[in-house]
């Protein structure tokens, strides 16, 4: 085995633990220097807010440093910066999430704040307004960018009316220009407590006193509920295309995504469609698509595929920026290489290649603390076991070019797709 993967985190060095309140403590130490980044989810996600609150649950996260019952703004931001610290928060589809970094004798301040902000905070009434503003001005910012307005729309025709994977995190400028306070307080008491949260804390630590310092700071935490989390519904894949067109007059480049709904993280197909996507849209120059696409007929500034496969159906796509008078033309070669491998086996040599990068990737996220708490934090959400890491490189290798090809036959298929188009032509 590569000598990388022996220090790969693992159920002999990741310490997992529960405190009685349900609140999922994950530890490894790493005393190659004295920080310690600590991360965390609660799963207080855009799928818990309803359509006409979209953006609901990052307006929450954005709230939650403005001040607590004992701190204010600027006392929470003065403290974290006087020991050199770093703590932010946002959210997603599924989570809200924090991060934050300092030195390792700076630990017990950083939890006590956190703990401060996750418990007490007050939702300070002109901090709303306040932050109201910036997200109203980003919400405007991303009206005029051509790549962000074509994944909107793809959103739009992958998913049905209702399907929590439609609707955008940040929400929409009629949406967010409505939340009240009391809307953000309710949400907050809604899904906000240590039921289904997790915490990863990776660096030059002790395990046994991480666990005290949370237990003493999180460990009365107790939820007003144990709210459940929404089943994803399934969605039934594309039988044509179904496009939609962001008209924006006077740019000078067309953004694209092609794709599907396709699978979930826990998906038995799950390995293969991420080796498929390697080769299709991300090795060396982007796979076969900036191989062909935009390498060798140059239709493409830039294309690339993506899997953000989630707890339900997340997207298999290709996006793409392109000249507005070469769309159908890279329409057209997307399709074509989508086709050829679900038709056609991926020579030897070329799979190898994909599974190197694979495999060869990981050692290299799991560099640093952070990368560490991430992966770690993810195989939690996921369920992937501790020993998911060690598995990795196996789970990969087992991969057959026949499953490859049967993967991308399975779920892309040329001429059923969901298309999302924003640029300055009309239709």
């Amino acid at each position: 085995m590569d000598r990388r993967w022996t220090s790969i985190p693992g159920p002999g060095d990741i310490h997992r633990h529960v405190l009685p309140n349900g609140l999922v403590v994950l530890v490894r130490e790493n005393h190659a220097n004295p920080s310690v980044v600590i991360e965390g989810y609660i799963p207080a996600g855009s799928v818990h807010e309803p359509a006409r609150q979209a953006g609901l649950a990052s307006f929450v996260a954005s709230m939650l440093m403005r001040g607590t019952e004992t701190r204010t703004f600027a006392e929470i931001n003065e403290t974290i910066e006087s020991v050199g610290a770093l703590l932010s928060f946002g959210a997603g589809r599924h989570t809200s999430g924090f991060s934050g970094q300092c030195l390792t004798e700076d630990l017990s301040l950083l939890i006590e704040i956190l703990a401060d902000i996750l418990q007490h905070p007050i939702f300070p009434e002109e901090h709303v307004e306040r932050v109201r503003g910036q997200k109203l001005t980003a919400l405007q910012e991303r009206e005029n960018d051509t790549r962000q307005m074509a994944a909107l729309a793809f959103r739009e025709v992958a998913y049905p009316e209702g399907h929590p994977y439609r609707l955008s995190p940040a929400g929409y400028l009629d949406t967010v220009r409505t939340i009240s306070r009391e809307d953000l307080v309710s949400f907050y008491q809604r899904r906000y407590g240590p039921h289904g949260a997790a915490i990863a804390i990776v660096g030059d630590v002790d395990t046994q006193q991480v666990i005290e310092l949370l237990t003493e700071a999180l460990g009365g935490w107790q939820p007003e509920a144990n709210p459940s989390d929404p089943e994803v519904p399934p969605v039934s894949p594309p039988e044509e295309v179904r496009r939609k067109v962001v008209p924006m007059p006077g740019k000078t480049q067309t953004d694209l995504v092609l794709g599907v709904p396709a699978i979930s993280r826990t998906s038995p197909d799950y390995h293969a469609a991420l080796l498929a996507n390697t080769v299709l849209g991300v090795f060396g120059l982007m796979g076969r698509l900036g191989e062909n696409v935009r390498e060798r007929q140059g239709l493409a500034y830039y294309v690339y595929s993506t899997l953000q496969a989630d707890k339900g159906p997340g997207p298999w796509a290709t996006i793409a920026g392109v000249a507005p008078e070469n769309v159908d033309r890279a329409i057209a070669g997307i399709e074509k290489e989508i086709a050829r491998m679900g038709e056609e086996l991926v020579p030897e040599e070329e799979l190898a290649d994909s599974k190197a990068y694979l495999t060869g990737s990981l050692p290299l996220r799991l560099e640093t603390n952070s990368g560490v708490a991430s992966v770690i934090l993810d195989m939690e959400w996921y369920g992937l076991g501790l020993n998911y890491l060690q598995r990795y490189p196996s789970l990969i290798e087992e991969v057959t070019a026949e499953q490859v090809r049967d993967v991308v036959a399975r779920y892309l298929r040329p001429g059923a797709y969901a298309l999302g188009l924003a640029g300055p032509q009309e239709g």
